[in-house]
């Protein structure tokens, strides 16, 4: 009936190994609990098995019952399942075992399973635990980066220069032939052109355009020139009255 009792309790965290396994020498039915510290916000029974890595440190408590049980200790073996020290394992067994000859006449797994997880709680709480999970989530996701040549200004611009040449080349490679082996035209200084007779001809065009556009866009009338002698008199005769004076 204990059994079936704790099965139910502790769900996966109950289960049923074989004597080899448990290191008790017996050939009895022998069980491992595995137990966790104590935290008041969840329940134990309801976290899933995938879960179970979030808990830095966990105990397996192994137990066999004999022939005599309740009525004197059952067989008892703790085991570090994650982060429990040698010699914290061997207080606790001690401790367990002189709880147990306390409870004797009555089931006491549930009570000494209580027992292992207040214990776990006060040596290896929420502080230890997270110590030890951050080491263990640093290893593995610890990351390998390779360390490469440091840029500098030198080996930055050596970088630009060859990766300038290849592009040069891979452009190359696109271009038709023809345009690789036809001769390129050389071009004319200012004086060659000028001398070329090209100068003279653009500018008697220049000069023939401009002509028309003036003779298009300029209307003479004769009150215009007559105009301007007047004016151009009276200029001059004022010039000469202020020589004279």
């Amino acid at each position: 009936m204990e059994i079936e009792a704790l099965e139910s309790i502790l769900a996966h965290d109950f289960k049923e190994i074989h004597s080899s396994e448990s290191g008790l020498n017996t050939s009895n039915p022998c069980f491992q609990i595995t137990v966790t510290p104590q935290d008041d916000d969840l329940e134990e029974s309801s976290i899933p098995p995938a879960l179970k890595f979030v808990f830095a440190v966990q105990l397996g408590l192994v137990f066999s019952h004999t022939d005599n049980y309740p009525d004197e200790v059952p067989l008892l073996d703790v085991k570090s399942i994650r982060g429990i020290h040698v010699s914290d394992l061997t207080i606790l067994k001690e401790k367990l075992e002189q709880e147990a000859a306390e409870n004797l006449g009555m089931a006491m797994m549930y009570t000494l399973v209580s027992s292992a997880k207040d214990w776990l709680s006060e040596h290896y709480g929420q502080d230890d635990g997270d110590d030890y999970a951050e080491e263990e989530t640093a290893k593995e996701d610890e990351v390998i980066i390779p360390h490469g040549e440091p840029v500098t200004l030198e080996t930055f611009v050596a970088w630009r220069e060859r990766y300038e040449a290849e592009l040069a080349l891979e452009r190359a490679k696109l271009m038709p032939e023809s345009a690789l082996t036809a001769p390129k035209e050389k071009k004319l200084t200012g004086r060659q052109w000028f001398e070329s007779g090209k100068a003279r001809g653009t500018v008697v065009a220049a000069d023939q355009e401009s002509e028309e556009e003036d003779d298009e866009d300029i209307d003479f009338e004769d009150d215009d020139f007559e105009d301007d002698e007047e004016d151009m008199l009276e200029h001059y005769l004022a010039e000469k009255s202020d020589a004279r004076a």
